[in-house]
């Protein structure tokens, strides 16, 4: 036997084991995982390499034979990702409403589906709430592109923003770029809504926009050492509403510390944005919301002109440890100059 033919076996035979041993965990936890016989070091190289692996209902990162994330077509009234798995294969957002909430634990805001991108007033309709009769919803159309290159896995897809009759409201385009390794990952965001032949408006409300809901034992109302942290220094409760470059959301979750650090680059619009960031474990980034933060009357909010396209930009970071604010920095730095 030729030393190519020898090749030839040892690659096929890693990529019976990936298949086998990836696809089946679409459906498991995220923690949940089936080893494959070694074959040789090669195939072990082959095999802890990211794969986009895609089904009916979502497309799902793996690597090896564990998932590292989900991007789920429809979740409740819109897409989502979950798992996000983070270090040392834990999950870093609750499962609650898309599993049974464990003994003891949250079944609050049905609508906050781990890692989320919506807002409480478009053109009057309300696409944050899960209201089956009067809430808007955001229908996935199509995947784009599912690509590896070298360490990096990206996905874009697009989706449309509907009322509840099903007339268009946005026209959404996302990218998804995931990078790093097991210990320390990093899910960059670009999306941008257009408007159709009629301008859209969205409100002044607290209610959005680009969340996630972090497991219950890292929220800091569990009492565990669940932590709040922005950019300016203030802490749990202290960084709600307040505008931050960054906010960082750390705990302990199944056994480990770990966290989940946002940052919003400055081409995004309404940077430096204002948090809806809660104790009880929402965490997210508005953009378009100001008076239930300030105390204030209700602005005119924005209003995106026919035809314009709006951008967000964002970037989570997830990490073991709490959070380190010049690690973060560091990090801030390159992701603004990377994007430039």
């Amino acid at each position: 036997m030729t030393k190519f033919t020898i090749k030839l076996i040892t690659c096929a035979a890693s990529m019976v084991c990936f298949l086998s041993c990836s696809l089946p965990l679409i459906a498991q936890d995220a923690a949940t995982s089936t080893s494959c016989p070694t074959v040789d070091s090669a195939s072990r190289e082959v095999s802890d390499r990211l794969n986009w692996a895609s089904d009916d209902a979502g497309v799902s990162l793996v690597q090896g034979n564990e998932v590292v994330l989900r991007y789920e077509f429809q979740s409740g009234t819109k897409p989502i990702v979950y798992p996000i798995v983070g270090p040392g294969g834990v999950s870093m957002t609750r499962d609650f409403p898309m599993k049974d909430a464990i003994k003891g634990g949250t079944s609050d805001h049905l609508h906050h589906r781990s890692l989320w991108m919506t807002h409480g007033e478009v053109n009057g309709i309300d696409f944050w709430m899960e209201d089956k009769e009067k809430a808007g919803r955001i229908v996935h159309k199509e995947v784009l592109d599912k690509s590896i290159e070298g360490d990096a896995a990206k996905l874009t897809t697009t989706a449309t923003w509907v009322d509840p009759s099903g007339k268009t409201v946005l026209d959404e385009a996302r990218t998804m770029v995931v990078t790093g390794d097991k210990s320390h990952r990093a899910l960059e965001f670009e999306i941008d809504l257009t408007a159709g032949d009629h301008s859209v408006h969205f409100g002044d409300t607290k209610e959005g926009s680009f969340g996630v809901r972090v497991p219950d034992s890292m929220a800091v109302d569990s009492k565990m050492g669940g932590a709040i942290l922005n950019e300016h220094g203030d802490k749990d409760g202290d960084a709600w509403g307040k505008r931050s470059r960054w906010v960082d959301y750390s705990g302990p979750v199944a056994g480990t510390i770990a966290g989940l650090t946002i940052l919003e680059h400055p081409d995004s619009y309404g940077h430096p944005c204002r948090w809806h960031v809660r104790t009880y474990g929402l965490f997210a980034a508005n953009p378009f919301g100001e008076h239930h933060f300030t105390g204030g009357q209700p602005t005119a909010g924005y209003t995106l002109q026919p035809g314009k396209t709006l951008h967000l930009h964002y970037k989570v970071i997830v990490h073991p440890g709490n959070a380190d604010p010049n690690s973060i920095e560091a990090e801030w730095g390159k992701f603004t100059k990377a994007a430039k």
